[in-house]
């Protein structure tokens, strides 16, 4: 418990740095499914856009805190975007073509919906 309070903090401050930049922020809490560090790079690097979005992806939890500005994206456009890519959401669900053609250490238990 106590590890989970210090990367909460953790990623809290990482996130008041980023949205210092990005303005009119809103940041949102979501689950991506993933499994590992390759994933994590792909989908922080599919959500970040300079200025415009921020993710940040934790591989333990499958949790991803998303800060963006909503006057030029939101969180639904981000989620596609990750989607493409073969990472579920509790939102959207990849392509199957996608996700069958991601790495073997990449391809988590998908929910069933």
């Amino acid at each position: 418990m106590k590890t989970l309070s210090l990367m909460v903090i953790a990623i809290s401050c990482a996130f008041l740095h980023a949205s210092a930049q990005i303005k009119n922020t809103i940041t949102d809490t979501v689950k991506i499914y993933g499994n590992c560090g390759m994933c994590k790079s792909k989908i922080e690097k599919a959500a970040n856009q300079k200025n415009i979005s921020k993710a940040v992806w934790n591989e333990e939890t499958g949790m991803a805190v998303i800060s963006y500005d909503a006057t030029q994206t939101n969180r639904d456009e981000i989620l596609k975007k990750i989607a493409g890519l073969g990472y579920d959401s509790d939102s959207f669900k990849a392509p199957d073509a996608v996700y069958n053609g991601l790495p073997g250490c990449c391809q988590y238990d998908r929910p069933k919906k």
